[in-house]
């Protein structure tokens, strides 16, 4: 008899051990660059969003600003801390962050890149991304149409060196709109000579209007202005607007939000190539839950698509029109 309730004893203990563990929920982390850029802003609601309707707990945090590895590095281990099972990451440094990626691999949890790619790109489980050249190339190939034969000269607001978005995006603006450039597997910036002016913007506004003021009064007489992202092309039309120069220059540019489509509308901003991170955070939310119900990673690159909004159509070049960019912003499906 005492056997028997010892063993009914055990088998409750168990029954109750395995109905714990199975209502611990999923953790996921996200790490972004930074948590002020709209663009992260609205990756974090994409997580957030998924995890509520997949029954996971997700997790964030940032970098202090767009470069800084060490606030990378510091989240994750935090996150390890906290039991996260999957880690999503957009990585401000592609090379150093690598030693704390192998860290967390090595501790079984799931490492996915979101919108910037590692270098290698092998060194997480997965990248879900824009395919940021062909971004680059499709507002190349509209800024040529939209000068409409005049000679260029290019000034280019960067993001920083070294950084894959950062020249995936530069180098296919160039290659789109027939310039000499680099390929995409290239981390160098390439700067044939219209290209006149080249500045470091970080993505950031200010920056990019400081970074446009230089650039004029090294050459007057630019006439077409690329920018990383449409915080910079916003202060680059700042520093043209005081100048007297807004009307005379062409801005393209990258990202596609809400803000930045507006900005398209209100001639502000040329043209931009349009993504999607809504869809970059909610696909990693997704292959996190799926990690830790069966244990199956991701692998390889998922190219979550890319639009060129235009507030006009040229000949030649295949966009959608502001209305359409304003539905999509951010994701919105």
């Amino acid at each position: 008899m005492k056997t028997f309730t010892t063993a009914l004893a055990l088998t409750a203990l168990a029954f109750a051990a395995s109905s714990a563990i199975a209502a611990d929920p999923i953790v996921i982390g996200l790490i972004t660059k930074t948590d002020s850029n709209p663009f992260f802003i609205k990756m974090k609601e994409g997580a957030e969003a998924e995890g509520k309707k997949l029954g996971a707990k997700v997790i964030s945090a940032a970098g202090k600003t767009d470069g800084d590895n060490a606030g990378q590095i510091t989240a994750m281990e935090n996150m390890m801390a906290a039991g996260v099972k999957t880690i999503l990451i957009t990585p401000s440094d592609a090379k150093a962050i690598i030693p704390a990626i192998k860290k967390a691999q090595e501790k079984g949890v799931m490492v996915i890149a979101l919108d910037s790619p590692t270098d290698p790109v092998s060194a997480v489980d997965g990248l879900f991304a824009t395919d940021n050249y062909k971004a680059g190339v499709l507002i190349g190939q509209y800024a040529k149409a939209a000068l409409g034969g005049k000679a260029p000269v290019i000034a280019t607001l960067d993001l920083f060196p070294g950084h894959p978005v950062g020249a995936q995006r530069h180098n296919g603006f160039l290659q789109g709109f027939g310039l000499a450039s680099q390929d995409a597997k290239s981390n160098n910036l390439a700067q044939p000579a219209e290209v006149v002016c080249m500045a470091d913007s970080f993505g950031d506004a200010a920056k990019g209007q400081t970074g446009m003021e230089n650039c004029l009064q090294k050459n007057p007489a630019i006439n077409l202005v690329y920018t990383i992202n449409e915080p910079a092309a916003a202060g680059a039309y700042k520093a043209l607007k005081a100048a007297g120069k807004e009307k005379d220059v062409v801005i393209v540019s990258v990202d596609g939000g809400c803000a930045g489509i507006k900005d398209v509308g209100a001639g502000v901003i040329t043209a931009t190539s349009q993504q999607y991170p809504l869809k970059m955070a909610a696909m990693g939310v997704a292959a996190g839950v799926e990690y830790a119900k069966t244990g199956k990673k991701v692998s390889g690159y998922t190219d979550t698509g890319v639009t060129l909004i235009a507030a006009k159509a040229l000949p030649g070049v295949d966009s959608k029109d502001v209305k359409t960019g304003t539905a999509l912003c951010w994701g919105k499906k």
